[in-house]
This record gives structure tokens, C-alpha cells and sequence, in this order.
């Protein structure tokens, strides 16, 4: 018990400390991100726009009878797969796109992890705009379980930053995990039922969909946005559970590896 205060509150310090610097990467990310874009930050509002468009005029044909205002259904699935999936794969690079200063000058090297999770943040936080937008000029229905869907995000930013960082760790000794990672982002897009209903997947074969933490979490913010419903709680217990394990997991072997970072990158 000594011990793990004495981590917390050397952790609080080091964060203090540190914390304008992580505003800092933030708003560094972000700009790097869109310095070679004519739009700017304007995408963000278009890519998610433009990629619905596309993805309504193809699927909706398919799915369209059996989903009710498909644009909402679409995007609002979307827009959580895109955030988990641009928020691990910048977290699994922080530690090797910022070799050059980890080895000139110390910060803590979470922060680096950190800052990219948070930058993939606020852009999503942008990109939800264009989600009340979608729901206004469809005339989806406003209620006020919209407000509960704090929770899932709460959640989806905690898998996020865990992942990131189990990523970041192991991309440090396996440099094809880059690689890997891709393929399973794809599988894990089809796997999220973003643009299909699952009631097209035999009841036989569901259960793996509801494994899936990231459909869970699309699921929980669906029930706010979308459905207009309040969360079932076996999806909230299990996507809490999965979120805070996969997030102790993170902490627990970057913090353990950190000081061999060194030596490879």
C-alpha cells in the first residue's frame, strides 16, 4: 500500500510537472497532422462527411430497408471505429517518432503516448459535429440519453490509451507490428458491424461480435445517439471491465519496459 502511494504520488508530481508540455504535443500533433492540407482543419468535418456519402450511396441499397435513417446508423459507428483506429496506430509510433528527443532530454515517455491519444481526441470530439449535422438534416430524433454518451466515450479513450500504450511498448522490440496492427484494424472494421445490422450475423456466430469491446462501446453509443435508449447493463459492465483491464495492462508493462526503450529505438 506504501508503495503504490508513493507511485501515485510521484506520478501526480511528474504529470504536474509536465502537463503544459503535454498541451503542447497535442496541439503539435494536431497541426502536423493537417500542415500539409489545404483544408486544414476543415477535414475533419469532410472526411467523415464524405466518407458517409460514399459508404450510404453503396450500402444503403444492401442494408438500407432494414436500418432507419442509415446515415445516422453509419456514421455514429464510424466515427468511434476511426477514432480507436487513428488514436492506437499514432500511439503505437509516439515512442519511436519522438526517438530523436527521448534521447536528447527526459519527459516522462507516457506523455508522448498520451499526447497522441489526446490529439486523435479532440479531432474526434470535432468530427461529432458533423454527426448532430447528419442527425438535424435527416431529422433523427434529439433525446436525452444523447447526454449519456459521455460514458462510452469515457470507456472508448481508456481502451484507446491502454492499447496505445501496449502498442507503443512492443512496437519498440517488433518493428512489423506496424504492420500486423493494419491487417487487424481491417478485420476489426468488418468485425464492428459499422455498416451492416447484426442481425444479419447467425445467432450462432454473435457471440463473437459481443467479444469485440470496440462494437460493445459502438453499440453503447448507438443506444445514446441512435436508438435514443438507455444502456443495457451486461454490454456496460462488460465494456467497462474490458476498457479498465485492458488500461491496467497498458500502464503496467509501458511502465516496465520504459527504460529499454533506450536501447532500440
Amino acid at each position: 500500500m506504501i508503495l503504490v502511494d508513493k507511485f501515485q504520488h510521484r506520478f501526480i508530481l511528474n504529470f504536474n510537472k509536465y502537463k503544459y508540455l503535454l498541451s503542447e504535443l497535442v496541439k503539435r500533433d494536431i497541426k502536423i497532422k493537417y500542415r500539409r492540407s489545404v483544408l486544414g482543419i476543415l477535414w475533419s468535418f469532410l472526411q467523415p462527411l464524405l466518407s458517409m456519402i460514399v459508404l450510404t450511396i453503396v450500402f444503403s441499397t444492401l442494408f438500407g430497408g432494414r436500418i432507419e435513417n442509415y446515415p445516422v446508423y453509419l456514421l455514429s459507428g464510424r466515427l468511434v471505429y476511426e477514432f480507436y483506429s487513428g488514436g492506437s496506430k499514432t500511439a503505437m509510433n509516439s515512442i519511436k517518432s519522438n526517438a530523436a528527443i527521448i534521447k536528447k532530454v527526459y519527459v516522462p515517455k507516457y506523455m508522448y503516448t498520451l499526447g497522441s491519444v489526446l490529439s486523435s481526441f479532440v479531432t474526434f470530439g470535432i468530427s461529432l459535429i458533423v454527426l448532430f449535422v447528419v442527425m438535424i438534416a435527416t431529422q433523427a430524433n434529439f433525446t436525452i440519453y444523447i447526454a449519456l454518451a459521455v460514458i462510452p466515450l469515457i470507456l472508448l479513450f481508456m481502451f484507446t490509451l491502454g492499447a496505445g500504450l501496449l502498442l507503443a511498448t512492443v512496437s519498440v522490440f517488433f518493428r512489423d507490428m506496424e504492420h500486423l496492427y493494419g491487417i487487424f484494424l481491417t478485420l476489426l472494421m468488418y468485425g464492428s458491424a459499422i455498416f451492416y445490422p447484426i442481425e444479419i450475423i447467425p445467432d450462432n456466430y454473435r457471440f463473437l461480435f459481443e467479444l469485440n469491446p470496440i462494437f460493445v462501446i459502438i453499440t453503447l453509443f448507438r443506444d445514446s445517439f441512435y436508438y435514443g435508449t438507455m444502456f443495457p447493463l451486461k454490454p456496460l459492465l462488460y465494456a467497462t471491465f474490458t476498457s479498465v483491464i485492458i488500461l491496467i495492462m497498458g500502464i503496467y508493462f509501458f511502465y516496465h519496459y520504459q527504460d529499454k526503450f533506450i536501447l532500440y529505438i
